[in-house]
């Protein structure tokens, strides 16, 4: 009764915002990696299968459970690392990995070590991350403008303009006006979209050497570092309090349970979190978490469809995706570096943390927020190591 109290339309569009954007930016992503192990067209709905109802059902339940939105989501570069990585390895054995790694996730999860690292994470620096992160989706809505003036810059207009009038649904506008001018320039692709279930496929798995030190332990290290870890400082940059070991924990039994038929790695979101837990979902925070809830459902829908959605968002142009990305991301953004750079004896730390973020470097298969976390940490242990040596 209180969720349908909550609920407003503005939060079920950032839902449907936050799932368009991880479908149509890394689904592709998952195509291949499921296809570089051989994996037939049916296994490959199976995979979207397992995803769909994982990434839904662990989103929905916490985000009641807690009241604050907690969006899931695969672990993207984990996926690309699979693309890369996994030529002698079976489909099978594939699938003995992807169990290792779901019980790695779940063992940190449930022991606690995970929390403990995180609850050492300075505020400024999980904000000046997440602002790293979502820098190019900002920057997305300009560049956007130089192939698709016609349609971008007009959305950018009412954005503006509903900002003023009616925060509530600034994007839900903008998401509208996008769809109509992209339907009048014949941008929409519907001819493209078939109606078909998703099967789930229970694949077998093997275990062995190789897919162990080849597939379990990087995804694993990957998932945590480039996925968990700021996807627990999104929720904390935004302000909420909640354990993030049963977060942790749950995503990891979500993964072992599906893991036979396709879900790789299942692990908290940070991008499309963000889109969730804006001001644009619901002026109310207390209420934002109705948003989360709505993603997972449509991340059910997903699942149950398969191939189908997945075509129905790529019959979208691709300006009109980043652009409504980035314009649902722009208030969390000037928040983040706000909080960022707020104390001014962590404020180079959080800079370092923010550019390092923002560059895009990878190392060793890690993502550059992990990088840009590990900058600002040394920045900052380095600058309280020169306070306790400087005398007053």
């Amino acid at each position: 009764m209180t969720f349908l109290k909550d609920f407003s339309l503005s939060a079920a569009i950032a839902g449907f915002v936050s799932v368009l954007v991880g479908f149509t930016s890394a689904g592709v992503i998952v195509f291949q990696a499921a296809q570089t192990m051989g994996a037939s067209p049916t296994e490959i709905g199976s995979w979207l299968w397992a995803l769909g109802w994982g990434m839904g059902l662990t989103g929905i339940i916490l985000s009641l459970r807690y009241r604050v939105p907690i969006v899931m989501a695969w672990s993207t570069p984990g996926a690309a690392m699979l693309v890369t990585t996994t030529a002698d390895v079976s489909l099978q054995e594939a699938t003995g990995a992807f169990l290792i790694c779901g019980a790695l996730i779940t063992l940190f999860g449930f022991t606690g070590w995970f929390e403990q690292l995180i609850e050492r994470l300075p505020l400024s620096l999980a904000s000046a991350m997440l602002a790293g992160v979502l820098l190019q989706f900002g920057l997305h809505v300009f560049t956007a403008m130089q192939t698709q003036f016609v349609m971008v810059f007009p959305m950018f207009c009412l954005y503006l303009i509903m900002r003023r009038l009616c925060p509530r649904y600034t994007v839900v506008a903008a998401l509208g006006l996008g769809i109509l001018l992209a339907g009048v320039q014949g941008l929409l692709q519907m001819e493209t979209v078939q109606l078909q279930w998703a099967t789930p496929v229970f694949i077998t798995p093997q275990f062995s050497v190789n897919g162990l030190m080849g597939i379990a332990l990087p995804l694993f290290i990957v998932t945590m570092t480039s996925q968990n870890v700021p996807g627990v400082a999104t929720i904390r940059a935004f302000g909420y309090q909640v354990p993030s070991s049963p977060l942790i924990s749950w995503s990891g039994v979500a993964t072992l349970c599906l893991a036979p038929f396709g879900a790789f790695a299942i692990n908290l979101a940070a991008i499309t979190a963000a889109i969730s837990m804006g001001q644009e979902a619901h002026e109310d925070p207390a209420r934002r978490y109705v948003a989360a809830v709505m993603s997972g459902v449509f991340y059910i829908v997903v699942g149950l469809f398969g191939a189908t959605v997945v075509g129905l968002f790529s019959a979208l142009p691709r300006e009109l995706v980043v652009a409504i990305a980035g314009l649902a991301l722009l208030s969390t953004i000037g928040k983040g570096l706000v909080s960022a750079l707020t104390q001014e004896n962590e404020r180079e730390p959080a800079l370092i943390t923010f550019l390092v973020t923002a560059s895009g470097i990878s190392l060793l298969g890690i993502g550059s927020a992990f990088w840009g976390l590990l900058a600002g940490t040394l920045a900052i242990l380095i600058a309280r190591l020169n306070y306790r040596v400087t005398p007053p």
